[in-house]
């Protein structure tokens, strides 16, 4: 367990990303929540199908009736306007059958839709969550994102929220960086910071929603790369069976220091594949 930045609350190192499971069948979707949560893992991280998530929300609903009071809960508007974002939030809360999320994350900074000059606007996203959490409807603010990592230090200047979640790889270090450029910055302000795509996410080619970019040999040291940066309160992963769920927890469960002497070892290797990858999650600028 870490302290989640200034909010008062601790998380498990590890988090649940939803979406690979959210696209599988019901039976088998919710027979694999249920482990990860009798497993300990109660920072459940999803987001609206149209996000990718599949229904994962409307699965988790049906878990939630019993468990609720257990887990720490974020889910993500990904609209610019704020009367659709809080709109998408209220069906979010209505596929999951709970009237408060934790944590709400305004999605992808990085999108083309989500300009700086609209978001941060009187009719924007973040001023729409704003009132979400007066009204009672979260209890957290965050900003989410891969991609253009000026957007994030910007919304350290412009708003006023608690959680940061980026990508953060022993590869994507060397395309976006924002461990290095953007993290420090939202560390001092008391902003928790959440590491995604630590293993790179999954193959565009892959057939299930199953699997990573990165080699397998490597994820080992990537999650201890990740859990070691400074400041960072967990990661999210998205997990589709017992399998990874198993693996991941021995990970965690015996963990490793990570420091520049094992940065040294991959740095070679990573960079040849930071440059396969290129812009994979978007543009950089």
């Amino acid at each position: 367990m870490r302290p989640l930045g200034r909010t008062g609350v601790d998380l498990p190192v590890l988090g649940l990303g939803t979406a690979p499971a959210g696209h599988r069948i019901e039976k088998d979707a919710l027979e694999f929540f249920q482990e990860c949560l009798d497993a300990g893992i109660t920072h459940i991280d999803t987001g609206p199908q149209t996000g990718g998530y599949g229904h994962a929300q409307v699965y988790l609903g049906k878990i939630l009736r019993e468990r609720r009071d257990e887990l720490f809960i974020a889910t993500r508007c990904d609209e610019p306007d704020g009367e659709k974002a809080l709109k998408q939030l209220t069906q979010n809360l209505a596929h999951l059958g709970i009237e408060r999320a934790d944590l709400v994350y305004a999605q992808s900074l990085g999108a083309d839709a989500m300009t700086p000059e609209k978001i941060y606007g009187p009719a924007g996203v973040c001023k729409a969550l704003e009132k979400a959490r007066a009204d009672g409807l979260t209890r957290f603010l965050g900003v989410t994102g891969h991609h253009k990592p000026w957007r994030f230090l910007r919304a350290i200047q412009e708003w006023d929220f608690d959680v940061m979640m980026n990508p953060v790889s022993i590869v994507a270090r060397h395309i976006y960086d924002f461990e290095g450029h953007v993290w420090p910055a939202a560390q001092a302000r008391g902003i928790a910071l959440i590491g995604m795509k630590v293993f790179g996410g999954v193959k565009e080619s892959a057939r299930s929603p199953k699997g990573a970019l990165l080699d397998d040999e490597l994820k080992q040291q990537a999650l201890r790369y990740a859990l070691g940066l400074p400041g960072v309160t967990g990661v999210v992963i998205g997990m589709y069976d017992g399998e990874e769920l198993r693996q991941l927890l021995e990970w965690v469960r015996n963990p490793l220091s990570f420091g520049p002497e094992d940065l040294k070892e991959i740095e070679l290797r990573t960079r040849t594949l930071a440059g396969e990858w290129q812009e994979v999650y978007g543009p950089v600028i």
